[in-house]
């Protein structure tokens, strides 16, 4: 009789982990390389929508129910929060802020979180390693506003802010996703978020214009390669691999992510991204991964993992 409770191999779990670290910490560059010649909600919904409709169909064919209408609403509502708002806006920001930064910024999600666990109605007041995290990820935030940007130029302050809402965003559609309807397989709720998210990006895209923007022979062999890159890699492998973590292992361990993306983001964006490196991003995101590990070690039992914030890249 075959034994359903045997352990998942460690090499699988190394190579998850793995992707998960290298491959969603990389997409930050990515959509760096992808909006150079492609306008971002464009950009971004088409990948969405694309990765989405494969794992759709891959989720169906591994005998994925037919999902209701109340999944479907609820999908779109997560995927409007975590995608449309979250990814998108991180995609708009990278126009102007480095990837490295951007990453940083965004990895507060857990941050965010917290704080909107604490302010709902009966909310659950942190703990007091989690707001020393709370006190460090804003003083990291604060300096990484006044740092270096892109070349030699500053940062725009309205792409800071940007970054900053999409990752408040992203955190509360991870707090709602936790008592949305979903169907039974993981992977097919997740292709329902990046359909629903990925069509209300191209709305977003049409409504702003970008499709008459947009012409394939501006596209440069880079940026292309870059949107296949995130729809394959990023969304494909990096979100098949934590979903199996999440049943694979613990939460807690699956959630030590988001300190690992932001140093793999900013390694990257300072070496293959030529981005400017300086003591104060040195010392802000320092100060980011800090809090993310206090905050993420402190409340492991107020909150699962949740996807990441590249995908707020």
């Amino acid at each position: 009789m075959k034994n359903n409770n045997m352990a998942p191999p460690v090499y699988g779990v190394i190579a998850a982990f793995a992707a998960v670290y290298v491959i969603w910490g990389s997409t930050y560059l990515g959509i760096r390389y992808a909006v150079e010649s492609i306008p971002p909600f464009l950009m971004a919904g088409t990948r969405n929508l694309a990765a989405g409709l494969l794992l759709f169909a891959f989720a169906r064919v591994r005998g994925g129910g037919t999902p209701s209408r109340i999944e479907w609403r609820d999908a779109a509502v997560t995927g409007g929060l975590l995608l449309t708002v979250g990814n998108g806006g991180v995609s708009y920001a990278e126009q102007v802020v480095p990837s490295g930064v951007t990453a940083l910024l965004a990895a507060l999600v857990p941050l965010w979180m917290v704080l909107f666990d604490w302010l709902r109605p009966h909310g659950v007041r942190p703990r007091p390693l989690v707001a020393v995290g709370l006190l460090v990820g804003f003083t990291g935030v604060a300096l990484l506003a006044r740092g270096p940007g892109n070349h030699s130029g500053p940062i725009h302050g309205w792409g800071v802010w940007v970054v900053m809402a999409s990752s408040m965003s992203w955190a509360l559609g991870s707090i709602f996703g936790r008592g949305a309807h979903k169907p039974a397989s993981p992977l097919l709720g997740v292709a329902m978020q990046m359909i629903a998210g990925g069509g209300l990006l191209l709305g977003l895209a049409f409504a702003r214009g970008e499709a008459s923007q947009f012409s394939f022979e501006r596209v440069t062999l880079l940026s292309a390669g870059a949107w296949l890159y995130l729809i394959v890699a990023g969304s494909l492998v990096g979100y098949t691999c934590y979903v199996w973590l999440l049943h694979a292992t613990t939460p807690a361990r699956v959630a030590t992510y988001a300190y690992v993306n932001p140093f793999i983001a900013v390694l990257l964006g300072c070496t293959i991204g030529r981005e400017t490196f300086s003591q104060v991003l040195l010392v802000a995101g320092a100060l980011v991964i800090l809090a993310v590990a206090l905050i993420v070690r402190g409340g492991v039992r107020q909150a699962p993992a949740t996807a990441p914030s590249e995908e707020v890249g």
